[in-house]
């Protein structure tokens, strides 16, 4: 059985190409059935986050049509073969084991990514899209991590992509400034939280749901907005984070600059956490407006980066730990699973040719 990983992510594509590969949360079963059957894998985990999409699979026969798989999630014609990377066995644990353990990600040692992960890996295996080979990958993974979380350092001091967006605007007091949030989901909370935390006092949240916006606006203090008005509110805000999981864009230029007049030109920060994106990468244009996408982000997130990247040997070294035994069991099983396919081909013809097993007349 053949095991592999091919995909993209934050170090071999842009956003532009990553957000036309993005899978919504209530897709990725639909979609991972699709690519089992195209494919003709035997077990499939799509894993969609802001940074990378991931197929994992094992199958018995060939992986040639993995390239093809991927493009089938394109929103649009591309060519990703510049893109892409494809992983094979031992090389596909390594790689799972490092992304899990948040040293594959854009902010090295990250958590966030090892919940993404096992969210991912539970909604495949509740639809029985995984069995013995993965099944066996991903617990040894969040093994591994485990280990790593314990033993080493590789975690302190780490932020998320959130928090490196409050970061940016806690140049300045946030208890001065008005932040509006777009989207109510798990991101945008996570951001509002972040926002409370550092004691933004002005918080107005909108979201397509409106009751949805009302319930977080009421659990952390701030403002629901209904959709309709959101641009209007917009007026007076110093900052907008966009964090939906909408495929739509939300903000175009023309709204923006629109936006920026009415504002009589004061300066307006735009930060847009979500893939598919959700603001026109086009306002970066205007003049008064600043755009951040996550990609932008990267360098911010990367301040401290160096004492984390002092625990990476240790890191590495727990993980070939994991790997080499893992390897080991999963080519024994094989071994044994072609011997027994070997036995149910030859026994049936065995015992229709010997006279010895033939059935005795009653």
């Amino acid at each position: 059985m053949k095991l592999f990983v091919a995909g993209v992510s934050y170090k071999t594509a842009p956003v532009e190409i990553r957000e036309q590969l993005a899978v919504q949360r209530n897709e990725l079963v639909d979609l991972a059935l699709y690519l089992k059957w195209f494919g003709h894998f035997d077990e499939v985990v799509l894993l969609s986050t802001c940074n990378r999409v991931e197929i994992y699979g094992a199958t018995r026969q060939s992986i040639d049509r993995i390239k093809s798989a991927l493009q089938l999630l394109a929103s649009e014609p591309l060519d990703l073969d510049p893109y892409i990377y494809i992983r094979e066995d031992a090389e596909a644990a390594r790689h799972l084991f490092k992304v899990t353990a948040g040293l594959d990600s854009m902010m090295l040692g990250e958590t966030e990514i090892t919940g993404q992960i096992k969210n991912a890996y539970e909604i495949a295996r509740n639809a029985g899209l995984t069995g013995r080979v993965l099944n066996r990958l991903f617990q040894r993974a969040f093994q591994a991590t485990k280990e790593i979380r314990t033993r080493t350092r590789i975690g302190r001091g780490t932020v998320s992509i959130k928090r490196t967006a409050v970061e940016l605007i806690g140049k300045t007091e946030l208890s001065r400034q008005s932040i509006m949030v777009l989207g109510a989901g798990e991101m945008a909370e996570k951001c509002v939280r972040l926002l409370v935390e550092k004691r933004a006092q002005s918080i107005f949240i909108s979201n397509r749901s409106f009751d949805r916006a009302l319930d977080l606006a009421t659990r952390y203090g701030g403002k629901a907005v209904c959709v309709g008005d959101s641009l209007f509110e917009m007026r007076d805000v110093d900052v907008v984070i966009a964090a939906t999981s909408s495929s739509e864009m939300l903000l175009s230029r023309d709204d923006v600059d629109n936006l920026i007049t009415a504002r009589r030109h004061r300066p307006l920060l735009l930060i847009d956490l979500a893939v598919p994106r959700n603001i026109d990468p086009a306002v970066r244009g205007l003049e008064h407006v600043a755009l951040y996408n996550i990609d932008d982000l990267e360098a911010v997130a990367h301040r401290g980066v160096q004492a984390r990247e002092r625990e990476l040997a240790a890191c590495h070294r727990i993980i070939e730990a994991h790997v080499a035994p893992l390897i080991e069991k999963l080519e024994a099983e094989d071994e044994r699973f072609s011997v027994e396919q070997r036995k149910d081909r030859w026994m049936p013809d065995y015992f229709a040719t010997s006279p010895n097993f033939l059935p005795t007349a009653a």
